[in-house]
Parts: structure tokens; sequence; C-alpha cells
């Protein structure tokens, strides 16, 4: 089981890292996160789609083909944990020199965005002590890497619970024909 959640974890892990790296890069310099955001939940929910074969894999090489609900989630979730703390290494790793100003960049478009919104003078002081407050929260790297750790995690926990639910198999398959 470990060899199957290192492996999956470890791929589905570069996959993120890399794929994060790609729009790092594509968001660089740009006020708008709009873009960037969809681009970085599509590139983590491809990373995590080697769950669904980690479990999989897990199942035919390991169990004969069975696999309880709770045993093919537990090697989901192995592999998820995996491949989020790899992005999380990434994303400490490649932000200083790549995007040294995010934080800042990130809490002045969410000020901008709640201006544009029609939001009132209160509203938008709301949300500019909030940025504030993650500001000065982020400074701890261990909360900025939690933060960071929730990103891909929830995305992770949902294709754990799906590939669980479609790979679980009480029997195994029969392989012989029946006419």
């Amino acid at each position: 089981m470990r060899k199957i959640i290192l492996t999956y974890g470890l791929i589905s892990g570069g996959i993120a890292a890399s794929l994060m790296l790609i729009t790092v890069l594509f968001v660089n310099d740009k006020e708008d996160f709009g873009n960037g955001v969809y681009l970085g939940y599509a590139g983590i929910i491809l990373s995590f789609v080697l769950v669904y074969f980690g479990i999989k894999s897990y199942r035919d090489k390991y169990r004969n083909g069975v696999i309880s609900f709770g045993k093919a989630f537990q090697v989901g979730i192995l592999i998820a944990v995996i491949s989020s703390l790899i992005y999380v290494i990434a994303w400490m790793s490649y932000s200083p020199y790549l995007m040294p100003d995010f934080p800042q960049k990130y809490a002045k478009a969410q000020i901008e965005n709640a201006k544009e919104a029609g939001k009132s003078e209160a509203e938008v002081a709301q949300v500019e002590e909030e940025m504030q407050k993650y500001l000065k929260s982020i400074e701890n790297p261990i909360v900025y890497g939690l933060m960071t750790f929730v990103e891909p995690f929830p995305v992770g926990l949902i294709i754990t619970l799906i590939s669980a639910l479609i790979l679980k198999r009480k029997t195994q398959i029969s392989s012989t024909n029946q006419v």
C-alpha cells in the first residue's frame, strides 16, 4: 500500500506543482486573478485524477479486485495529503521568487473587487480589515503553509470520496464466461 500511495501521491503532487508553476508564470504581474484561479483549480483537479488511478491500482494489484469504501478512502486520502503537501512546498518555494508581492496584489484585488461590486463603505472597510489580517497572518510560514494546504486538499477530499464510491467492490468479478 505504501508504494502505491507514495508513487501516486508524488506524481499527483508533481503534476500539481508543475501546473502551478505554469499558472504563476501566466498570471504574474497581472492584477486580475480570475483567470489564474480558474487555471489553478483546473490544474489541481487534473492532478487529483491520480487519486482514482491510485485506488484502482491498489485494488487490482494488491486486493484481488476487491476493496471496501473505507480502504479505498484511506488510500485516496493519503495520496491527496501527499499531493497537497507537495503543492504547499512548491508554492512556498516558487512564490517568494516569482511573485514576491503576490499577497499584497491579492489583497488589493480583493478590496477593488468589493468596491466594483458596489459594496457599502462599511463592507469595503471590512474587506480591507480582513486583508490586513490576512497579510499579517501569512508572515508566519506555518500559517501560510496551512492556508496554502487548504487550497487543494478539499478538492482531493471530494475526488477521494467519489473515487472510493466508484471503485469499491465487495466481491471479485468472475473471469468465467457465462452463456
